[in-house]
Parts: structure tokens; sequence; C-alpha cells
């Protein structure tokens, strides 16, 4: 038996043949990212217990495999897939979909989410006890991960919360000597060897007693203290802030994690959506500083749309905005996965024409009527910037007051929005992100390439409008923006004209933030498409001084040892 057929054989005997992927067809969707990045790997494996994945990492690090972990594969830089050929070992890919458990403690105060656990099934299984996850909106929707949010350093929309951060993990690592170990950081007694260990926490067979009552952190409770330092000149998140690295936080795949513990925050008794619009940007940073300075209350929510990327959204966005609207949230994972199965159908069939899956939808959706309000749809024709703030409680009167007095003396103007509207708002503001993809895929003919950038800007910048030097603006086919305007993040993203290299087109800009105080990715992870700043890249070595799992995350080096 030669060595894949005998690595083969050993991980079927732990998980069995259903779920042990070797075939090209089968292993296509977890080899390839959900917007970037794809490589080979010699098989995948979908373990169903925690215990399945410690035997079969145990397996790979004897035999000298590199093993790269995924839940969900929603990531936008293609960290959790294998990215080029260029590695010195096999690949193994885990994914921990099946292993979706989620164990309430401390009366809904904090939970524990296991390896595929998602945000969605746990914001359902907090309503309950009026309590909220980290994320509710973004990437809760399209079936991301509790842990690959912690591991990633998440950002999300919401503006008193921060990236997703915990102190209290259980996960795998390889030590100096290319041991493998099993530590547990969750501060709940669960045996003494990783048998007993992964087993009782599977099972939730622990009692409250064994629940230490840690001082570790399982939020960033600091955050809303620092996204009010408006005049400091440093973002306030950003993927590689040295504060949230703490090995599974920001670890992007260097440990195995099976588990974190992590805070839930209460539900507002009250919500009202304020939509804001302006022709100056210099109106929105001041009601920027204004409100984080002043406010005794900080919104809850506060995203940015350019003109540009509402009419983007509006056209190209159009079928998941409906589906949302129409099947719920609910749905969205399985649109997602409904729209890889046909895409891989279709790229195998010649007849087809590329991206056949959003050229269907996209028709379909034209016989669609205007699914957005006349309120906001005069706003578009009257303001290029537009602002959908969310206050709760006695914030809501605040931002009442504020804004009646705000624009007495200016041509901007805002509306509180309905129940009714404020959700079409939201929604709105979600699917804007997809438009940029859709865009591409029906235009790549005539396009160039499609980039995205994931920008943090410093709490005291004022030009927080995107102005392009002129020789760099002309390479650009569209520009579609959206942001956390009160986090100062921003997603700037682009089609290039036809034959633009946009590698280097990326280096020009990034020395531009650079020169600005930018740091970057902001939210998202630095995947394959950024270079892991140093501080990063000795965070990764010092997790996994072998560089055994997820090598070249980062653009480091994908080679044993870090060679």
């Amino acid at each position: 038996m030669n060595f894949k057929n005998k690595l083969v054989h050993d991980l079927k005997a732990i998980s069995g043949d259903k779920h042990i992927l070797t075939t090209l067809w089968r292993k296509e969707k977890y080899c390839k990212g959900w917007r970037y990045g794809e490589g080979k790997a010699l098989a995948v494996a979908r373990p169903g217990t925690l215990l399945e994945i410690w035997k079969i990492l145990k397996i790979c690090v004897k035999k000298d495999i590199i093993v790269i972990v995924q839940a969900a594969n929603t990531g936008l830089t293609g960290g959790s897939t294998p990215y080029g050929d260029d590695y010195d070992r096999s690949i193994v890919i885990i994914n921990t979909m099946r292993i979706d458990n989620i164990q309430i403690i401390n009366n809904g105060k904090q939970i524990i989410g296991l390896a595929g656990s998602t945000l969605y099934d746990l914001e359902k299984k907090l309503k309950p006890f009026k309590r909220e996850p980290h994320s509710v909106i973004g990437s809760t929707s399209i079936g991301a991960s509790i842990v690959g949010g912690v591991c990633n350093n998440s950002g999300g929309s919401l503006v008193h919360r921060g990236p997703a951060y915990t102190e209290l993990a259980l996960y795998a690592k390889v030590n100096t000597e290319g041991e493998l170990e099993l530590v547990n950081e969750l501060e709940i007694n669960l045996g003494e060897n990783p048998k007993e260990i992964l087993n009782n926490l599977q099972k939730a067979n622990y009692n409250e007693s064994d629940i230490i009552k840690s001082n570790k952190l399982a939020s960033d409770n600091k955050y809303s203290e620092i996204v009010r330092e408006i005049d400091s000149n440093t973002p306030a998140r950003f993927n590689a802030d040295k504060r949230l690295l703490y090995n599974a936080s920001g670890s992007a795949g260097k440990i195995v994690v099976f588990a974190v513990r992590l805070d839930t925050y209460p539900e507002p008794q009250k919500k009202q959506v304020f939509y804001v619009g302006s022709n100056k940007p210099d109106d929105f940073w001041q009601i920027r500083r204004d409100i984080l300075k002043t406010f005794k209350s900080l919104p809850r929510l506060g995203d940015y749309v350019h003109r540009g990327c509402y009419d983007a959204a509006k056209k190209y966005s159009k079928d998941n905005f409906i589906v949302i609207e129409r099947l719920g949230t609910n749905f969205l994972p399985t649109l997602f996965e409904l729209k890889r199965y046909v895409d891989i159908i279709s790229s195998k069939l010649k007849f087809f024409p590329d991206y056949f899956s959003d050229r269907l939808m996209q028709f379909l959706s034209n016989f669609w009527p205007n699914h957005l309000p006349k309120r906001m749809e005069n706003f578009r024709d009257l303001y290029e910037h537009h602002w959908i703030i969310e206050m709760t409680d006695d914030g809501i009167d605040e931002a009442n007051k504020y804004f009646k007095q705000f624009f007495k003396d200016k041509k901007g103007d805002y509306f509180e929005c309905n129940e009714y509207e404020g959700k079409k708002a939201m929604l709105h503001r979600f699917v804007s992100a997809s438009a940029i993809g859709r865009y591409h895929a029906l235009n790549a003919k005539n396009s160039g390439e499609m980039m995205s950038m994931d920008i943090a800007f410093p709490r005291n910048e004022k030009e927080w409008f995107e102005k392009l030097p002129p020789e760099i603006d002309k390479l650009i086919e569209v520009k579609f923006y959206y942001g956390h305007l009160f986090c100062h993040v921003q997603h700037q993203n682009y089609i290039l004209k036809k034959g633009i290299d946009s590698e280097k087109l990326k280096e020009k800009l990034l020395k531009i933030y650079d020169q600005r105080g930018a740091e970057y990715p902001a939210e998202h992870n630095v995947g394959h498409e950024y270079f892991a700043k140093p501080i990063l890249t000795d965070f990764y070595k010092k997790l996994d001084p072998k560089n055994i799992f997820n090598p070249g995350i980062g653009r480091t080096s994908k080679f044993k040892n870090w060679k």
C-alpha cells in the first residue's frame, strides 16, 4: 500500500468512508475559497467529533502532513483553503462543520462554541435568554462559524463590541519538539487526558461547579472606550493589533481550535434606525466626532454606503436581498452552497457560460419590481453619501435631538426609519458587499481584475473618503465604497480596467495607506491576499514553530520549519 492509500485508509478508519473525500469532484468546494484562492489537497476529512479531529491530527503530524482546518469557508481572503501548488508537503483539509454544538453557560451570559458551530445558530439559541452574540449582521447571515471569527479577529458591524476575542479556548498545537499537545484554557474542569477532555466537552459532561469564574477575558471589554478616542492617530481596530493576539484569538489556523468560550450581550429594549444623507464628507466627519465624544449612549451600528455602491447593490444584489427578505437568513447558507454546486457542475460542462449561477440569478432578479423604500430612493437622488445609524434605548432621544440641531444649517438631511424602512436599509447595506462579485462575474470579458481593500484609518483621520491620485484613478473602471464609519473601517472595492496588473496597483495603494497611518486588513484575516506584518508573523511562528498548520498564511513561508 502506497503512502496516499495508507493515509486515506487510516483516516477512513477514524471518520468513515463517507466523510473522507479524495475525488476532485468531492474535494473542490473545500479547496476553493468563497471569493479568493484555491489549491490542492490530498484529502478532505469531515470528522463528526472532537476526538476524531484529535486522532486525525495525530496521524497527520506523525506522517509530516500539512493540516488546514476550516469551518464554513466563508472568508473573503482565502485563509481557510490551500493556495497554489508550491507546498513542500501533502495537505489534508479538516472541515469541522459536522461538529456544531453550542453550550449555554452562566445563564446565557457566556457560551461554549465547538469547532463548527455558527453565529446564526448562536443567535437563535440566545433568543430565549434575550442575549446576542458578538456579530448580528453580515457574517452571521452567511453561515460563518463562531471559532472562525475568533481565529481571524473578525470585526463586525457593531460599534461598541470590537473584534471577536477570547482568552478562553481549547486547542491543539505542535511544540518545538514536533509533538502534538492539547491545551485546555477554557477554564472548565474536563479531565486529565485528551480523550477525557474532548469527550466530556462534546457531551457537555460537566457541572456548574466545574466552570471556573475566570479573570481571563471572553470579549474585548475595552473597545467601547477605544472607539471614543477620536483624536488618536492610530486605528480603533485592525487584524494585527497586538492587544488582541492571544493563542486562539488571531491565530488564523496556526493552532487547531476545538472550542471557544465567549461572552454574550443583552438585547436592547428599543431600537431606532436613522437614515442620514449628505454631499459633504466633512458633515459625516463632524457627526462621527460629535456622537462618539458627547453621546452617553454609543450607537449600536453605523454603516456607510456611497451612492455608487447603493446603485450597484440595487441592481446586482437584488436577488440576495429578495431571498433574505422573503425566506429569511436561515436559507442563505443553503443558497450559497447551492450556488457553489451549480458553478462546479456548470464549469465541467462546456456549453454553459462562465459564472452561470450569477447570470441566472441576475436574469431572474430583473423581473422583480423596485424593492427599496421611496424615502431611501429620494435620498439616493439628493445625496452622494449615505449613513445608516442604529441607536438603542436612551440613545434614540439623544440622536433625534442632535440631528434636528445639526441639520438646521446644513444641506444634508436625515429621517427616522419606520420598521419597514429600517429593515430595508439594513438589508440593502448588508447585501451591498456582494455587488462587486456579481458585477465582475457579468462583466469579466470586458473588465479587469477585482480588488478588495479592507482598511482601518486612524481615529483622527478627517479625509476618510478616498480621493485617489489621477494616475491611479485612471486605472480603475468602477469603485464601490462602504464601511463601518464610527470604527473608521472602510471597504474600498475596485474593478480594474482591462489589462491592469492588480498586484502592482495594490502596492501603490498600500503605500498611500501606509503614509496615512492606516492598517490593513481591518476586520478580515490576512488570508493569502495580504502580507502579514512582522508582529503577526512572529505570533504565527510562536504558535506553530514547525509550520505544520495552515502554512503560507499572510504570504509567509509554506515550508517546514519556516525555511
